[in-house]
């Protein structure tokens, strides 16, 4: 299960703070680690910090943008400390590390770190199914990025060793794969890319009706995708959804006919 979870830094300026991170997830059991468009690439000093996880630093991939690193992922948790406009779901560490171990039986799930300045912008935020928030000392709340990765790593490995003990036992309330498949066995929730042909195709539908304006889309997507991700509809229920905004196409284009 470890090997389908995910440490995603984005715009990371300092080389050596990868180079850390990557010994914080390996001390974990983690080994995916990707990059998003870093400002400074590993180099010998992100080698040295490392400390015996240059294996997790030479195998990381990087890539241009957020979508492109979770595009296959059923789940996907953000990373903020700061309060937002428009709230966001939210999971403490604790219950975060379940649900990584719950969904990642299933398929990839990505735990997604900020820049070390600003963290992770609206839009990339945006992106996440939830956010995840370290209850640090308000007084004194100074995490570097692998100290924060390597708190919610920790929780990460917790449950999976509680789950791994718990199946040993043969104990019904286990983490198994059940808990995040449907009545005919299928994965319940949809990766990242197949949601977000559900925004295009949602905001799209919204436009022909007139309830978007293109030129003056204000903050009404933001105020859809929390919604969604707030409900996160299974499979089933998505696909229900697109047949809907498929009707509404057709009606459309119907009315303009006439």
């Amino acid at each position: 299960m470890l090997d389908n979870v995910r440490i995603v830094l984005v715009n990371t300026s300092d080389c050596r703070n990868i180079g850390s991170a990557a010994r914080a997830m390996k001390t974990m059991g983690l080994k995916n680690l990707i990059l998003v468009d870093p400002i400074e690439m590993p180099n010998g000093q992100a080698q040295a910090l490392s400390a015996g996880a240059s294996d997790v630093l030479g195998n990381a991939k990087v890539v241009a943008t957020l979508k492109e690193a979770i595009e296959d992922c059923g789940l996907v948790v953000g990373t903020s400390a700061r309060s937002r406009t428009l709230p966001w779901p939210m999971l403490e560490p604790r219950r975060c590390g379940k649900k990584m171990v719950e969904e990642g039986n299933q398929y990839p799930v990505a735990l997604v770190f900020g820049r070390e300045s600003s963290g992770l912008t609206n839009d990339e935020l945006q992106l996440c199914h939830y956010h995840v928030a370290i209850p640090a000392n308000p007084e004194y709340s100074s995490l570097n990025l692998a100290m924060a990765v390597q708190t919610l790593s920790y929780e990460i490995r917790m449950n999976f060793l509680e789950a791994e003990e718990a199946k040993f036992e043969n104990n019904k309330s286990a983490v198994t794969a059940t808990a995040v498949v449907d009545e005919d066995g299928e994965a319940k929730y949809q990766l990242v890319e197949e949601t977000e042909r559900f925004y295009d195709h949602f905001e799209s539908a919204m436009q022909k009706t007139g309830f978007i304006q293109p030129k003056h889309p204000g903050i009404i997507m933001t105020k859809v995708r929390r919604l969604f991700n707030r409900a996160r509809p299974d499979g089933k229920e998505l696909k229900m959804l697109r047949g809907i905004l498929a009707s509404i196409d057709k009606a459309a284009a119907t009315a303009n006919k006439d």
